[in-house]
């Protein structure tokens, strides 16, 4: 009696596994993505008493280690050298002049570096906002 082989390979391939690695690899990412906020810049503002709501349009910051950031719009802040802040600025208001401009310093920044906007401000007559945190009372 020839008894036959029950060898059989079976060809198909389970793609179960693979979709379960692609599903938590999106959920990761998709979890890591709205945890993290590259786009800010951490600043610690002065406190005031005086709130006022402005359009702002576009905004300068300086962070604690004396660096500058401009943003126009809903746009990523970009990191300027001193020398350049003047023609982002005047590129800016070129674009439309009731532009208000917003001026985020942190707390320990050098004086010298909040005039240099403010000199800015003055000399092409810019509209101006100094940022401040609301004084907890």
């Amino acid at each position: 009696m020839a008894l036959k082989k029950q060898n059989k390979l079976e060809t198909a391939f389970s793609m179960a596994s693979m979709t379960d690695i692609v599903f938590l690899l999106l959920l990761f990412f998709v979890i890591a993505s709205t945890m993290s906020s590259p786009n800010s810049i951490r600043i610690n503002l002065p406190q005031s008493s005086a709130q006022t709501t402005t359009p702002v349009v576009a905004r300068v910051t300086i962070n604690e280690f004396g660096q500058y950031f401009i943003a126009h719009g809903n746009q990523r802040p970009i990191e300027i050298y001193a020398d350049e802040l003047e023609s982002h600025i005047m590129s800016i208001i070129a674009e439309d002049a009731e532009t208000f401009i917003a001026l985020d310093a942190d707390l320990s920044v050098a004086y010298e570096k909040v005039v240099r906007v403010l000199d800015i401000a003055n000399q092409h007559n810019l509209r101006l906002v100094i940022s401040t945190a609301r004084r907890s009372r």
